[in-house]
Order: structure tokens, then C-alpha cells, then sequence
């Protein structure tokens, strides 16, 4: 008998030695996985759900390469499972490790394969240029964005809707809140809210809702799925009656909630981080709180997103170097080229008029652009060198509009948008600039290659030929089209023209003609190089008075 049980109990140790040992491995099997390029990767981990996981829990991973050595932060996402997330830019093997200050989930360790990227998948959008931007694979990215502030916290049927329209719309970016808008809730109450405990204001701020971020983070992936960027507003100062308090958390929660989301969501390709709209509308935060806010957001982010924060009345200094790019509003600065122009020269980088008002019926004049309208100002931020934004507030019963709900376009400038995105397409690579900024700011385009002349509101019935020196050249020739960009049309003018100098700043046509026009407004040109002699290699500075 007791030999048995010696047998037994020796047996039940080899047992458990062997399992001890298997467990790993069988671990380090189920983690050899494959993931695209610039795709997902995730390690899911069960382990403590005891008192607070997302206060007394840390877990990180290490990733490389071999190369390179890269650390992403982990989060609690209940029930006992806890997630890190990376996102992968190179081919090849890559591995993993665990820490953590809780043994379940500390030294776990696996391999993955990243293999190349397919389809839309072209990586995050980076900063290119100075002024301009394209994805990692080196893909330009012209912005054409909306705002759709709360089309996340609304019915899944609304929802379902955003994304069709957006299907089939012009636009490849969107700007969207965490919290949600106020606006709409009384026909369409929240259905749910980023931290536990209940509506208005019984939040447990130590306590995240995971429910809430998953449904976030599905709608951030079906953007992705469409080619869309996700410009994702952190804070904004739209309670209003509601009074929810997100607008009033305090300096430590504000933190806590900006790491908790980067940690979910910096993954994920097709992040932009916009730190606040209208930020200075919110009236508890100091401007040393937001210039926290970006530090905590950059030193959190393991992929480096693209990172604005987005102005009421008082302008951020973009000069800052965590602000990658400007995100303006401004609506006077977009009713002329000229005008749109001037915050390049102060900033340096990249310009985006998010806000450079909004189609509709608004009582409110930050809401009243005609559809035609809308157009002209996304034109002017183009022959700029900047971009422009839409969004849209037509009202219905049920309060429903594109600017907080999503749902459907209602008014009528998505065909002029998509017949700009169109152009924009075929422009040159690098990126459109201004070709003659102190005397002409109509025109914009690459130098002895490319030009995009807006006329605007002029209604001229021909064009004498005359272009700044700049990449220019005795018998290089050029073709040229009229663009209506109120009809959508695109008409070639017959022939070539065929440049001769002018004087100290032009150059003209050699047989003195002109380019007849309909003496209508919101007309442009197309002026692309067609044979001669070749642009000059070497441009001389393009900003001479």
C-alpha cells in the first residue's frame, strides 16, 4: 500500500513537471502566428482580476527584430484578460517577451512573422515634404477629411449607415471624439461611456469600460478597412447640459485616461491623435496641461502617430515639437489662396484647415457654406500648398447631422470634393506648392513640371500665358485644360504652348496667345509639361519680390 502510493505521488509529480514544462511550449507554439505589415499584433494573457487591474497591474512587452529592440504597453481589458499591442513595420521574424509585477503575466515570450502589406494597407501616415504627408511605404496622402464628432455612441443601425456613406464618399479621413458629444442625445441616448459607474456623473475614474473601447476600437478598424485615417479627438468641451464631466476630470485621471488609450490604440495604422477640439474652449485645462497632454501621448505611443490639437478662438503654438502638423480652424484664412497660405510660413509644416466652416443651415454662421462654397475653400486651401476639411449641419427632426451623428450627406459638395480628390490623385507625388506666393497665389505645383491655377471668384474670359521663372526654360513646351470645378468638367486646350522668357520674373508664350475662358467663376487650369527643352534641375529660390 505504501509503495502504491509513493508510485502514485511520484507519478503525479513527473505529471506536473511535465505539464510545467509543456505549458510554455505549447504557448510558444500557439504565439507562432502571422501578421501583415503594419498590421495588429496582438499577445492576450490571462491573469489577476482582483482588486483594481487597471491601476495595480503594469505589463509590457519588449519586441525586435533582432535589430531593433521596441517597447509597447499592455492593458487590462476585463474579465481577467490582458492585451499588448504592436504594430509591426517590417517583414520578417519578430519575437516578444513579457514584464509585468504579477507572475502570470511576466517572461511570456513567443515569435510571429510579419509578411509584406496588401491591398490598402500602406502603414501609417507620416509627415513628407514639410509641408505634406504620405503613408510609411511612401504613398502620398492627400487629406480630404469630415468630422463626424460622436457617429461612434450612436445605435449600431446609424453606425452601419456612417460606413456605407463613407463607402462610397470622397473623403480618406475622418475626425472623431472618445467622448461623446451632447448634441442628438435625447432621440439617441449614449449607449455606452469610456469608464464604469453610471450616467450623468457616477464614474469610477480608476475603472475603464471595456465594452466601450472595444466597440471603439472595431469602428477605428472599419475605417482602416475602408482607407480611412482615424483622427481621434481626446478631449473636446461638447457636454454641454449633459454634464458627464469628462471636461473636468482632474490632472492625474486626464493622464490615466490618455495612456489607457494610446495603450489600446496605437496599433492600429490609421491613428491620428488630436489632442483637443477647440481646446480652448475648455476652460479647466491651462496651456501647460495640454503642452503635458501631447508629452504623455508621445512618450506612450510606441509607433509615433501623427499628432494636432485643433483651436476655438485662441491659436496652440504649433512651433512646439510634438505638434507634427496644424490643425486650424479658421474659416476667413480659406476664402482666398493668399490668405491660406501665410500659417505655412509660420509653422513650417504641414497645414490642414479642419474647420474652415461648415456646409449648411446652421442659425449659427460657422454652419451656412452653400455646397459651392465648400468647394471653392477646399480649392483654395489646395493651390496653397495646405488642405482642407468638410463636415456638414442639416438638422432634422430627430436632430440627426453629419457633423455629430454621421448617418447621411445631406448636402451637396461631396461631387465637387471627389472631383477635386480626383486631381489631387494625378497631381504630382510630392505634393502641390505655391509657384509664385508673393505675387500670384493662384498658382501652385512643381516647378517646370506641374500647375494648378484656381481663379476663384474672377470670372475671366481668357488667360494671358505667364509663369513665374522658377524651373523654367527658352522652348519648353506645355499643354493645358480648363477645369470647371463647378460642372466637374475637364476640357484640353488645343495644341501646346511653347515658352519664351518674358522679363526678370515670367515666362510667356512664344506666339503671344491666350487661353480663352467662359468668363464664369470657379474656373482653374491644368498646366503639365509636354516636350522641349527640359525643366531646369536645379530651380532658382521661388520667393522673389
Amino acid at each position: 500500500m505504501k509503495t502504491s502510493r509513493l508510485l502514485r505521488l511520484r507519478l503525479g509529480l513527473f505529471a506536473a513537471v511535465f505539464a510545467w514544462i509543456a505549458t510554455p511550449l505549447a504557448a510558444l507554439r500557439a504565439a507562432q502566428t502571422t501578421v501583415e505589415q503594419w498590421g495588429v499584433f496582438e499577445v492576450a494573457l490571462k491573469g489577476p482580476s482582483e482588486g483594481n487591474p487597471f491601476t495595480d497591474v503594469r505589463l509590457t512587452a519588449n519586441f525586435t527584430d533582432g535589430v531593433r529592440m521596441i517597447e509597447a504597453t499592455g492593458f487590462y481589458d476585463g474579465n481577467g484578460v490582458y492585451r499588448v499591442r504592436f504594430m509591426p513595420d517590417k517583414p520578417g521574424a519578430w519575437s516578444y517577451e513579457t514584464k509585468s509585477n504579477r507572475w502570470p503575466l511576466a517572461d511570456k515570450s513567443g515569435i510571429f512573422t510579419v509578411t509584406p502589406a496588401t491591398g490598402k494597407n500602406h502603414g501609417p501616415v507620416r509627415v513628407r515634404n514639410t509641408y505634406h504627408f504620405a503613408y510609411a511605404d511612401g504613398t502620398p496622402f492627400k487629406p480630404l477629411g469630415t468630422t463626424m464628432y460622436s457617429w461612434t455612441h450612436r445605435p449600431k443601425e446609424m453606425e452601419e449607415l456612417t460606413l456605407k456613406t463613407l463607402a462610397s464618399a470622397p473623403f480618406n479621413k475622418v475626425r472623431m471624439a472618445v467622448f461623446p458629444q451632447a448634441h442628438g442625445v435625447k432621440f439617441m441616448p449614449v449607449e455606452r461611456f469610456p469608464f464604469q459607474g453610471k450616467a450623468p456623473r457616477d464614474w469610477d475614474f480608476t475603472r475603464f469600460n471595456p465594452e466601450f473601447f472595444q466597440h471603439l476600437e472595431k469602428r477605428v478598424a472599419d475605417l482602416a478597412a475602408l482607407g480611412i485615417e482615424c483622427d481621434l479627438i481626446l478631449f473636446h468641451p461638447y457636454d454641454d447640459d449633459e454634464e458627464w464631466g469628462f471636461e473636468t476630470m482632474d490632472a492625474k485621471t486626464d493622464d490615466f485616461y490618455l495612456r489607457y488609450v494610446v495603450a489600446r490604440l496605437a496599433a492600429y495604422r490609421n491613428i491620428w491623435w488630436s489632442v483637443g477640439n477647440e481646446y480652448d474652449f475648455l476652460r479647466t485645462k491651462t496651456e501647460s496641461d495640454w503642452d503635458r497632454y501631447f508629452q504623455v501621448i508621445q512618450k506612450a505611443d510606441p509607433h509615433n502617430h501623427l499628432r494636432s490639437i485643433h483651436n476655438g478662438k485662441l491659436i496652440y503654438n504649433h512651433n512646439q515639437p510634438w505638434v507634427t502638423h496644424v490643425s486650424m480652424q479658421n474659416g476667413m484664412a480659406t476664402e482666398e489662396a493668399g490668405r491660406a497660405e501665410l500659417y505655412r510660413d509660420v509653422y513650417r509644416k504641414p497645414i490642414v484647415y479642419d474647420e474652415l466652416k461648415y456646409e449648411g443651415t446652421h442659425g449659427l454662421r460657422w454652419a451656412q457654406l452653400s455646397g459651392q462654397e465648400m468647394v471653392h475653400r477646399f480649392w483654395n486651401c489646395t493651390v496653397a500648398g495646405t488642405y482642407g476639411g468638410h463636415s456638414e449641419f442639416f438638422e432634422d427632426e430627430r436632430q440627426v447631422v453629419w457633423l455629430a451623428q454621421g448617418g447621411e450627406l445631406k448636402g451637396n459638395s461631396a461631387p465637387g470634393l471627389a472631383f477635386l480628390k480626383k486631381i489631387l490623385d494625378e497631381a504630382p507625388a510630392e505634393g502641390l506648392e505655391p509657384h509664385d506666393q508673393w505675387q500670384d497665389p493662384r498658382i501652385a505645383g512643381k516647378s517646370g513640371h506641374y500647375y494648378l491655377m484656381y481663379f476663384g471668384v474672377e470670372k475671366p474670359t481668357s488667360w494671358a500665358i505667364e509663369l513665374y521663372r522658377n524651373g523654367l526654360q527658352d522652348g519648353m513646351q506645355f499643354k493645358i485644360e480648363v477645369i470647371d470645378t463647378a460642372e466637374h468638367t475637364i476640357t484640353p486646350v488645343e495644341g501646346v504652348f511653347t515658352l519664351k522668357k518674358k522679363d526678370r520674373y515670367s515666362f510667356t508664350d512664344r506666339d503671344g496667345r491666350e487661353v480663352k475662358l467662359p468668363g464664369k467663376p470657379y474656373m482653374a487650369l491644368r498646366i503639365t509639361y509636354a516636350g522641349g527643352t527640359p525643366p531646369l534641375s536645379t530651380a532658382k529660390p521661388p520667393m522673389e519680390p
